[in-house]
């Protein structure tokens, strides 16, 4: 890649993978000046020597940050959902063509950008997942439990909290004997 490159390099493209970048550098008037495959290692480094521009990615895993370290060094990084991007792209799908597209769609005036998120916005994210996560999981073994009850002939409420919180709740005394298998004395 030659100095004379970098420097005419008005808005770059950036595919991001997970060990490998696709980029794609444009000139003002939109021809293509830099089509090349860098790796994670070089990204940052290659990125924070070359003088500011606008860049473009797909907002994904691994975008959030790449973006923060990229305005840091005084380009303007956008992300953009895939979806918008994809009505840029030309021909058969590959990861230079992705590149190009999404080079050509962040110049767009009404394009819709993705707001760069802090990693303190990240780590609520991630924990508002697990706790989603959590809450499912939890939910079907109760409901696991419901149905394998229900074989046996105990029908117990389908409130999940008093079933979570006190397990005992869900175990029913036989009537005759008060042993714990109702129906089998």
């Amino acid at each position: 890649m030659s100095n004379k490159s970098i420097v005419t390099i008005a808005t770059m493209g950036i595919d991001i993978g997970k060990n490998s970048f696709h980029v794609v550098g444009l000139d003002r008037r939109g021809a293509i000046v830099l089509r090349q495959k860098w790796s994670r290692g070089q990204i940052e480094v290659r990125l924070a020597a070359m003088p500011p521009c606008l860049i473009g990615m797909e907002a994904c895993v691994g975008a959030h940050h790449l973006s923060r370290k990229l305005q840091a060094h005084g380009h303007d990084a956008r992300l953009m959902p895939a979806k918008y991007v994809r009505a840029y792209s030309k021909g058969q799908k590959n990861d230079f063509r992705d590149a190009e597209a999404i080079a050509e769609a962040v110049q767009r005036p009404t394009m819709k950008f993705v707001a760069t998120k802090t990693a303190d916005q990240l780590d609520l994210q991630a924990l508002h997942r697990v706790r989603e996560r959590l809450v499912r999981q939890r939910t079907s073994i109760i409901n696991q439990i419901r149905a394998f009850l229900l074989e046996r002939g105990v029908a117990v409420r389908q409130t999940a909290p008093s079933s979570a919180r006190y397990p005992s709740a869900a175990i029913v005394t036989c009537a005759s004997c008060s042993c714990r298998r109702p129906g089998w004395c």
